[in-house]
Formats: C-alpha cells, sequence, structure tokens
C-alpha cells in the first residue's frame, strides 16, 4: 500500500503574508468557530477515573496534553518536539520513572499513557525503547482505552516496536472506533481508501467519516465534503459540500480553504464570489499550499475578475516554482517581461523570504496522512472508471 506519511522539506520562502495586499471580508464565515481546536484533535483528553489519582499524585498536576496521549495514524516521523511531564518539586527523575512504572504495573492507564509516550519519544528521563512504548500502551489497550487503542493500530501502522500489520492496524482502529475514538474512525477510513491495498472499502470508508463528521472531526467534515463534491459513494451534491468543506476551511485545514475558494471561484453550490475565492486561496497559500498559489496567481495575473496585481502574481508563480510546478516557471518568466527590473528584483528577494505558515491541523493533517488527501477518494473513482 502506499505510505501515508510526510516527511517535511525545509523551505526558504516568505516574510509577509501572501494577502498582505488585500482588504478581504466574508461574513459568512466571520463569526464561524472551529469545529476541533488542535489540542482536541491530536492530544486526546483522558477523564480522570479513581484510580488515576495515585498516577497524579506522583507525577504532580498532569493536564491532558501533559500525559502525551497523541493519536497519530503514522507515528514513523517521530516528531522530537512534544509535551513534557515535569517531576514534583525536589523529586529525581530516576525515582519519577520508577514511581510511576509501579502505578503502570498495578493497572493505573494514566501511567502506562505516560509511559507509552515517554519511551516513544524518550522523554522525561527515559531513552527512546520502541518495545517499552508498545508494552505500556498495549497494556492500556488491552483494558478498553480507546486512546490507547488507537494509538497500538498506529503502532501496526507504522512497523513501530512491533511488527508492521496492515490487518492488525485496522482491526484495533475499527475497536477504538466503536468505542467513541473518531481519530481512530479516521484512520481506519484511510486505510479503507487506500486503492492498492486488500482491504479498500471505499462505502465503509464514507460511513466512517459521516460517524466522525457528526462527532466533529475536521478532516472527516472535509473528506465527506469532498466525497459529496465528486459524487464518490454518496450521490453528488454540491449544498452538502460546501457546508462541510466550509466547516474545515474554519478550523483553518488549508485544503478546505482551496476547496472554499476554488467552489466560490466557479460557482459550485454557492453564487459566485471572486472575492472570497481569492480570500480563501491567499488563507490556503498562506499556508503553503501550491494549488492555491497558482489559482491566486492566475487571477491576480488576468485582472479580469479581480484587482490584477502582477507582482504579486509573479511572487506566488516562483514560489510554486520552486515546488516543482512546471506551469508556474513559465507563468513566472512571463509575468516578469511586464515588471521593472528593481520590480523583478524586489519580487524575488519576497519568493525567496516566503516562509509558509501551515495551521496547527493543516500540519497533523500533513504528517498523519499526506500532502493532500484529496488523492485518497480522486484515486479511487480512477480505478471505479477503469473497472467499467
Amino acid at each position: 500500500m502506499k505510505k501515508l506519511s510526510y516527511i517535511f522539506c525545509a523551505l526558504a520562502l516568505l516574510s509577509q503574508p501572501v494577502n498582505a495586499q488585500f482588504d478581504l471580508n466574508d461574513t459568512s464565515t466571520e463569526d464561524s468557530k472551529a469545529v476541533l481546536s488542535l489540542s482536541e484533535g491530536i492530544v486526546q483528553q483522558q477523564t480522570s477515573t479513581p484510580s488515576s489519582t495515585a498516577a497524579t499524585a506522583a507525577t504532580g498536576s498532569l493536564t491532558s496534553e501533559d500525559k502525551g496521549i497523541f493519536s497519530f495514524m503514522d507515528f514513523s516521523f517521530l516528531k522530537e518536539d512534544g509535551p513534557k511531564l515535569t517531576a514534583a518539586p525536589n523529586e529525581r527523575k530516576d525515582s519519577f520513572v520508577r514511581r510511576i512504572t509501579r502505578q503502570a504495573e498495578e493497572g493505573n492507564v494514566d501511567a502506562q499513557l505516560t509511559l507509552g509516550y515517554m519511551y516513544l519519544y524518550g522523554k522525561n528521563g527515559v531513552e527512546k525503547d520502541y518495545d517499552k512504548a508498545f508494552l505500556y500502551y498495549n497494556m492500556a489497550a488491552q483494558q478498553n482505552d480507546n486512546i490507547a487503542i488507537n494509538n497500538v493500530g498506529s503502532l501496526y501502522f507504522s512497523g513501530i516496536g512491533t511488527e508492521k500489520s496492515l490487518s492488525k492496524a485496522a482491526q484495533m482502529f475499527e475497536k477504538a472506533s466503536s468505542l467513541g475514538n473518531t481519530e481512530a474512525a479516521v484512520n481506519l477510513s484511510f486505510i479503507y481508501l487506500t486503492k492498492d491495498s486488500a482491504l479498500n472499502n471505499p462505502r465503509a470508508a464514507v460511513d466512517l467519516l459521516k460517524s466522525a463528521s457528526e462527532a466533529g472531526n475536521p478532516t472527516a467534515k472535509f473528506l465527506l465534503g469532498y466525497a459529496y463534491f465528486k459524487g464518490f459513494v454518496v450521490e453528488q451534491n454540491y449544498k452538502k459540500s460546501i457546508a462541510l468543506i466550509r466547516e474545515a476551511a474554519n478550523a483553518k485545514y488549508d485544503g478546505a480553504e482551496y476547496m472554499l475558494g476554488y467552489m466560490y471561484l466557479n460557482g459550485l453550490g454557492i453564487t459566485k464570489n471572486y472575492g472570497n475565492a481569492v480570500k480563501y486561496f491567499s488563507l490556503a497559500a498562506n499556508q503553503g499550499n501550491v494549488d492555491a498559489m497558482m489559482e491566486l496567481g492566475n487571477i491576480l495575473a488576468a485582472g479580469t475578475m479581480y484587482t490584477q496585481n502582477i507582482y504579486r502574481a509573479h511572487i506566488l508563480f516562483n514560489i510554486a516554482s520552486v515546488h516543482g510546478v512546471a506551469s508556474a516557471v513559465e507563468k513566472r518568466d512571463f509575468l516578469e517581461k511586464k515588471l521593472k527590473i528593481e520590480e523583478v528584483l524586489q519580487a524575488q528577494a519576497e519568493a525567496e523570504n516566503f516562509k509558509e505558515k501551515p495551521s496547527e491541523l493543516t500540519s497533523y493533517v500533513k504528517q498523519t496522512f499526506g500532502e493532500n488527501i484529496r488523492h485518497y477518494i480522486d484515486e479511487n473513482l480512477s480505478k471505479a472508471q477503469l473497472a467499467k
């Protein structure tokens, strides 16, 4: 199957937001709130139980983030940054590790989850030990903790601390999903959407996305919205599509911002509004979305539907060219002839200083599932067409 991880590339680009020159408004979304914050999306909160009281006393007052209960499907990129646990004042680290280890072995779920995180990332006085990370997450999973079950599925998926097994990962995600873990439902849906997998099951994937979307998961909302956009499994419905994609855009996912801009541009499910198209393309472009850069560059270069800005278009095409878009090179070079030499030099400087600013949600989705998650649906559509 295709690997679902995404490895970040260091890009030396930006200094000012691409949309810094524009004053754009969309009153229909101004007051909307993101359905799911990143802390809720990546670090799932564990409700305190009587069994967790002892662990809290040993480790100090731990917040949900301190527990390090991550919900990544793919742990293979292993980020080095993350929440840190702090032992109580004057308590030695080795004493802290011994105490929390004892509590984990006595069956304390919070302690097991904490140790799983510590050994996975090598934090708080312990060296990385993937076998132990799997051991402690699995101990919590055996007590039907849905977060631990999801994480064990992630470890099976990546082959970290255990043998790699897509089928076992799917089993764990299915179990965690049945216990109410929406991240596990989304993880499983991606496995079902993997075109060349023996577990490919688009209908089951869409059912999972529906339940996760109803529970407020923004990744699920976007993919389900895109399914309605393409008529994938469900009947094509632009109005349902734009409602779901708008919510994902309000949660600051760059792929949703791009799609919302595209739908405004073409009047799909909504009245054409070039100002709003530029707004959402700008938001996505600032996060490093190359598709949005190209669309925005085309609009600003043409000047037929929005105020022409050749200088800004040149910058956008220049940045996109760094990402390997061949047509961007041609368009940049064409616009260069229309600019003064000092404008060209300044535009080149701005492109070189561009730094994409992805939201936490955008970073999470890219790290976990890939740069462009629309292709999971697009490839399944292509497969269905070939089968006809």
